[in-house]
């Protein structure tokens, strides 16, 4: 059984590499933009367009959340504003508006599954990667203008993405470096973080990023690896959509179990498609090589007994059905 289905890696350059065009004929579930593959408008809906003829049905995926975090915009910079703006207005008819405009850009742009919302309440002041991305500090605030959000994406066309589960607002690490743990009671965080996502599962957001961080009271395994949250996200919250993991090059991952065994233990713990990253990060990769690593992992798992067959099958079928509109 094939592990491409599930995949969804990272490229340099601004055309479709060959050895990206063969493994989605093999059935690769996508790919994830980042700013060194856009040059243009032109040039981007012509990069997609190869992606979508290489395999019609694959997912061109990524971060467009408004403000400073954009992929297409890169270049000139995004031209809505960011979350944290927008909850400070606290209209959620903007918030909603927002999201249609950028949603509808990103459809016209070849882009299928927008990472966003970003559904973290802001309770952390010196926390270094949210911030200004959350809506807000207050977990209603958070709620109602991911839904709104949520709700924008999907008219518009394309497929929310909220993120990342379950809360990434309330650390002081940045799970890019390293692996942040949450040490909060688990009232706590039920009250406080966990409710913007069960929103956006209400609202039918048709996919959630996991984050890699630790809710200690919970389980001493970052969420992306940990079935106890995935299984809470599934049987407590109803998701019956995709769960997308948060990148696996991130150091908070590859640092400590490593990409490849977290890809394993990603799809063990209930984790649908396999964000691997950008490969132009500091310090750089082989991005073919390390899909092929990560690919045979998961393969060799499968036909060891690591990792039941039918929890691939599952995700595979997942992600098949993610598709716009």
């Amino acid at each position: 059984m094939s592990a491409l289905p599930v995949l969804l890696p990272g490229f340099e350059g601004t055309t479709l590499p060959s050895w990206l065009a063969s493994r989605l004929a093999d059935g690769l579930a996508g790919v994830c933009l980042f700013g060194q593959n856009v040059a243009s408008d032109e040039q981007l809906r012509a990069l997609t367009g190869s992606v979508h003829a290489a395999r019609p049905g694959a997912l061109v995926a990524s971060d467009e959340e408004g403000g400073s975090v954009t992929r297409v915009d890169l270049a000139t910079g995004s031209r809505w504003p960011g979350h944290g703006t927008l909850g400070a207005l606290d209209d959620e008819r903007a918030t909603y508006d927002v999201a249609l405009g950028l949603g509808q850009r990103a459809r016209d742009l070849g882009v299928d599954l927008v990472l966003a919302p970003v559904l973290d309440v802001s309770s952390e002041p010196d926390n270094p990667v949210i911030g200004v991305r959350s809506f807000g500090a207050t977990t209603e605030l958070v709620a109602r203008h991911g839904v709104a959000f949520v709700r924008g994406l999907q008219d518009a066309g394309v497929l929310a993405c909220g993120k990342h589960f379950p809360g990434h607002g309330a650390t002081r690490t940045d799970s890019h470096v390293a692996l942040p743990v949450l040490d909060v009671d688990e009232a706590t965080w039920r009250a406080r973080d966990l409710p913007p996502f069960a929103a956006a599962v209400r609202a039918g957001t048709r996919s959630l990023m996991t984050a890699h961080v630790v809710v200690r009271t919970l389980d001493d395994r970052p969420a992306t690896l940990s079935p106890v949250l995935l299984g809470l996200l599934r049987d407590e919250l109803g998701f019956e959509g995709v769960v997308v993991t948060d990148a696996l090059d991130m150091q908070a991952i590859s640092a400590g179990v490593g990409r490849a065994a977290g890809a394993v233990a990603a799809l063990a713990a209930g984790a649908d498609l396999l964000c691997i990253g950008n490969p132009a990060f500091p310090g750089g990769y082989d991005a073919e090589a390390v899909l092929d690593e990560i690919a045979a992992a998961v393969e060799t798992a499968v036909a060891d007994g690591v990792l039941p067959a039918e929890r691939l099958a599952e995700a595979t079928t997942r992600v098949a059905a993610l598709v716009p509109g």
